[in-house]
């Protein structure tokens, strides 16, 4: 056994294995022949097999940043999450894509911020937003030689449009492709792959929370793809709000376990309960990871679609310290709760300052598998940041917008420690210094002039006009999943 484990010490020693190659095989003793290309063979599958991470992108829907516990969060638990940052690194200023779920989701596929962007909003309601040429992380993924899986809300594509997932880069999704149809806990059917996984009479029997569903097809996604490189992309759809005829509340759970018995209001205890199922499959997981012996090569990255919604019970502080919830562009509707572990890589319980977006997220993955990301992106890679490494290549700023076809059209931009607010096509340019003012209190404007100049002259470089999203013209439309044409 001794003189195996020399064996393998020395070819897998890269000065033998360049001599090796050079040689005659001839010269080499019969007894050690087969036990040298043995060893070359393994030690090549291992390298292989190393080459690059796995990666899981988990994502809530509509998480506030002040909602878990590792951020301030003092009545609701979240030990599974926390444990995540506690293994990894917390980012304070992380950015979703936009403050409702499209565009946020699109900008974290594409790699493009709102104002370049293919979807950019929840409405008008379109059967496809992703074309054939629009390039995804899964995409890019795939051609490295990724597996790559989804479960959850897509939102880009419909079932039999080139949008829809599997028509984009994944090998399995199972979810909803429908941004409405995600309204639904308890749903007649969720879309798989190519099909549907039909629940026929869960509207009534609630046979099949679809939560639950969703972590199983993750789960069995890890199981089968842990011989090789893979990409899990888990858009859950908790703890968005449900559809009004399911839940008198809007807010669909099984049971209000463990928080039953507090003396909050029901609607609280359905919220927390959301929170306490997220954690547990989160935990669930990163478990499964580890027991199959993949944890040390896997990336898991935590955060929420947008900020938290304003219908929340007031007294959980679902935007901790940050102004506005979700669908506002102050940060309470756009800054999220972003953790990333690697164990051996991100460095156990640290914490990251530096400011970071969904957009980056394209960038970064395909540095990981080797490869380059598609060249018109605004993201950037933060593999330095995250490997504990100096973030030499940073944003000069990052762009928002909201409301092209609603009543008010609203642009943001963040430069540095100063963030812009313009509401209404025609608003004054709000300023404020987040540095000393994160709860987006005290507008500075007048003090800033040439600071105010140079915000308005972002947000007019960078929103790219499209026919999809003519500014001013109010939406009439209405959801399109239940129609007879979907």
């Amino acid at each position: 056994m001794e003189a195996n484990f020399f064996l393998k010490e020395i070819i897998a020693h890269p000065l033998f294995f360049n001599t090796i190659i050079k040689m005659n095989i001839k010269t080499i003793p019969v007894f050690l022949a087969i036990p040298l290309l043995n060893w070359l063979h393994c030690a090549a599958q291992d390298s292989n097999k190393n080459d690059v991470p796995n990666i899981v992108f988990i994502m809530a829907d509509d998480l506030g940043y002040g909602d878990l516990a590792c951020y301030g969060q003092e009545k609701m638990e979240t030990p599974n999450i926390d444990k995540l940052a506690e293994e990894g690194m917390r980012f304070t200023q992380a950015y979703a894509g936009g403050p409702v779920c499209t565009p946020s989701r699109s900008s974290l596929m594409t790699g493009l911020h709102n104002g370049h962007g293919v979807a950019r909003d929840n409405i008008p309601h379109f059967s496809t937003y992703l074309q054939d040429e629009d390039i995804t992380i899964a995409e890019v993924l795939k051609n490295a030689g990724y597996l790559t899986g989804g479960v959850g809300k897509w939102s880009l594509g419909d079932a039999g449009t080139v949008g829809r997932a599997t028509n984009q880069g994944f090998d399995f999704w199972l979810g909803y492709l429908n941004q409405d149809h995600a309204h639904y806990y308890y749903p007649e059917y969720l879309d798989y792959n190519e099909k549907r996984l039909e629940l026929k009479g869960n509207t009534v029997l609630r046979n099949s929370y679809s939560h639950n569903v969703l972590t199983n097809g993750a789960m069995n996604f890890i199981r089968s793809s842990a011989e090789k490189p893979f990409f899990l992309y888990v858009a859950y759809t908790i703890p968005h709000y449900s559809a009004a005829e399911e839940d008198e509340h809007g807010l669909t759970v099984p049971s209000t376990k463990p928080y039953s018995e507090k003396k909050w209001p029901e609607s609280a205890k359905k919220y927390a309960a959301m929170l306490y199922m997220l954690d547990k499959d989160v935990g669930r997981i990163v478990k499964l990871i580890d027991e199959l012996g993949l944890k040390e090569n896997t990336l898991i990255i935590f955060t929420s679609d947008n900020g938290g919604h304003s219908s929340i019970w007031e007294e959980f502080h679902t935007g901790g310290p940050l102004r506005g919830f979700k669908r506002d562009l102050t940060e309470g509707g756009i800054r999220v709760p972003f953790i990333a572990s690697w164990p051996g890589k991100i460095e156990e319980g640290s914490v990251s300052d530096e400011i970071i977006a969904f957009q980056d997220m394209m960038p970064s993955f395909a540095e990981l598998a080797g490869k380059n990301p598609p060249k018109k992106i605004d993201g950037i890679s933060i593999l330095p940041t995250l490997l504990g490494d100096e973030q030499k290549n940073k944003h000069s700023f990052l762009y928002w917008d909201y409301g092209h076809c609603r009543d008010r059209y609203d642009q943001a931009v963040r430069m540095g420690e100063w963030k812009a607010i313009r509401q209404g096509i025609d608003g004054q340019i709000q300023l404020y210094n987040l540095n000393e003012d994160i709860s987006e209190e005290h507008n500075v404007a007048n003090f800033h002039p040439d600071i105010v100049k140079k915000m308005a002259k972002i947000m007019e470089a960078e929103y790219l006009p499209s026919d999809l999203y003519p500014i001013g013209e109010l939406y009439q439309g209405g959801p399109i999943w239940k129609k007879e044409d979907y």
